[in-house]
């Protein structure tokens, strides 16, 4: 009698043999790909959600001001403004909900899948900004209590976007361009905030003469008018963003090694990559999981609890940590650090005094925007993908910290003069361009790249939460220290501890590898070739079937 056993065994080991083949020969076929159509539709619809991200973030740093006009307290012989608390509120009620989004989007991309989500967070920040423009308060609670709270529902879309965006983008691309995919998607972030502060321009002279017509600087009517059109006006990009990502498929990375169905996974891409749509009757392939590693808590645990794995978290986490101490401290700040300096301070008094303010703090942010944050990333962007992730953030931190002491320790000579404040906006601009031509574009790039596929969401979750913890801790530091001697007598210190920041994040970048010309699968430490064990009792049930499909 023939040996049942043994020829079932044998069919079982083809089938496998063949599946772990088609894997990673698809796989092969995704990191040779020539950019295409499909990549550049991959690219809109993730670099218009995170201009979305940038936009509701960023706009807060002047609105903030024109929130505090109309609703904040009249100080002596100055202007009315929020005080500490209720602007520290407002500006950290977004990164504290961004924070808990990366960690709980992060995992449910790796759980139900990137696709199901990347359109439910857009819905969610497009939910949270238009609610901000209209929200008002009563006796019973405060307006700022209800931007706080709306400010931190739309803070978790955001969080979300930052996961799934990285992913999708990393899991899309080609090896030899994947670095400037990332980049290009993330420098987004930069026209994001640039477009926030060009609003806030735009409005604050379309309202100049209402201004000048308000009675006082008790009844600043009109400009309860303009933050609300600021900040509404981040609903457009993110509506946009919306009918973007509803045409863009699933990841083939995620169907294939977390929904383990290979053959499905291996027709999405190459329809996807061949045609730049995804139209294939998915109901026509066999479904069908194969047996290869999945994730859970314990192999979870095993994964990073190898220093191999566990040492490229810690980078990853405490580098985005550091970094977005600075990013965010100085970025939600900077109108205050612009007003410091004196740099632009009206002379005016009355609603003279409130159009000036305005206008030259929207023109200083413009001039850092330009002069030092998106040259930056576009500096990333050329050299990326030849240079090398690792080089650059190190060069990143190192400038950082060079800068900071030199701005902190010689702030009060910069500042007793014309020429010195000049000199330390150019120092201020310089900083913003190696935080995007440094840490805070590899911080984005790398964790998105470096962990294996039904860890990578959560893995670059975990990292980003990391640095919106440091974003956090810098917003609280910032509005707690600020005036300690003084108004804004602070600053200088403030600098210097930044720049010890960014030395530490020197230490944390050496714990990483290089990612640059290296497949996903190389970086994810684990062997690809066996990595399909076998497959369902299903498959082995219709093996003729299956293998003339793979044929």
């Amino acid at each position: 009698m023939p040996d049942l056993d043994s020829g079932s065994s044998a069919k079982g080991g083809q089938i496998q043999y063949v599946l772990d083949g088609r894997r990673r020969a698809a796989l092969a076929d995704a990191d040779n790909a020539g950019f295409s159509w499909f990549h550049f539709r991959v690219c809109m619809a993730a670099g218009i959600g995170f201009f979305t991200d940038a936009y509701d973030i960023f706009v807060i740093n002047i609105a903030a001001t024109m929130i505090g006009y109309v609703y904040g307290e009249k100080t002596p012989g100055g202007l009315p403004q929020l005080n500490v608390n209720q602007d520290l509120g407002v500006k950290v009620a977004t990164p504290v909900g961004t924070l808990v989004g990366q960690l709980l989007f992060g995992w449910l991309a790796d759980v139900v899948g990137r696709k199901k989500l990347w359109g439910a967070e857009i819905m969610v920040i497009v939910v949270g900004s238009f609610a901000q423009a209209l929200s008002a308060g009563n006796y019973a609670i405060n307006i700022v209590g209800v931007l706080v709270v709306w400010r931190f529902f739309m803070g978790l879309g955001i969080g979300g976007d930052y996961p799934l965006t990285a992913t999708i983008t990393s899991e899309f691309s080609a090896t030899r361009i994947r670095g400037r995919m990332i980049t290009g998607v993330f420098a987004a972030q930069g026209w994001g905030n640039f477009a926030a502060v060009l609003v806030c321009y735009i409005v604050t002279i379309a309202f100049k003469n209402r201004i000048l017509a308000e009675p006082d600087v008790g009844h600043l009517l009109s400009l309860d008018y303009m933050w609300r059109l600021a900040i509404g006006l981040g609903c457009i990009p993110g509506v946009i963003a919306l009918y973007f990502r509803l045409t863009v498929p699933e990841t083939p990375r995620f169907t294939m090694d977390i929904e383990r169905n290979v053959l499905r996974a291996s027709e999405d891409l190459n329809e996807a990559v061949s045609t730049g749509r995804l139209h294939c009757n998915r109901d026509s392939i066999i479904l069908q999981r194969v047996d290869s590693p999945s994730a859970s808590w314990s192999d979870f645990v095993t994964y990073f609890g190898k220093w191999e794995n566990g040492k490229i978290l810690l980078g990853t986490a405490y580098s985005w940590f550091a970094l977005d101490i600075a990013f965010y401290g100085l970025g939600l700040n900077s109108s205050i650090i612009l007003q410091a300096i004196g740099f632009g301070t009206p002379l005016t008094t009355g609603t003279q005094a409130v159009y000036d303010n305005l206008h030259n703090v929207t023109v200083g942010n413009l001039i850092l925007s330009v002069a030092g944050l998106i040259p930056g990333y576009y500096a990333t962007f050329l050299f990326i993908d030849s240079v090398g992730r690792k080089p650059i953030q190190l060069m990143g931190f190192i400038s950082l910290t060079i800068l900071f002491i030199v701005m902190g320790v010689a702030y009060d000579k910069l500042t007793s003069s014309t020429a010195g404040k000049n000199a330390f906006v150019f120092l201020y601009c310089l900083s913003n361009f190696f935080q995007n031509f440094g840490a805070n574009t590899t911080t984005f790039v790398i964790p998105a790249e470096i962990f294996t596929t039904r860890y990578r969401s959560t893995g670059t979750g975990i990292s980003a939460a990391c640095g919106k913890l440091g974003a956090i801790v810098a917003q609280v530091g910032f509005s707690r220290m600020v005036n300690i001697g003084g108004p804004n007598a602070f600053v200088p210190h403030i600098l210097e501890i930044l720049a010890f920041f960014m030395f530490t994040g020197v230490f944390s970048t050496l714990l990483l590898p290089e990612t640059k010309k290296l497949s996903l699968e190389q970086l994810s430490h684990e062997k690809q070739e066996g990595f399909v064990r076998g497959a369902s009792t299903r498959i082995e049930a219709e093996e003729g079937v299956v293998m003339r499909h793979m044929h």
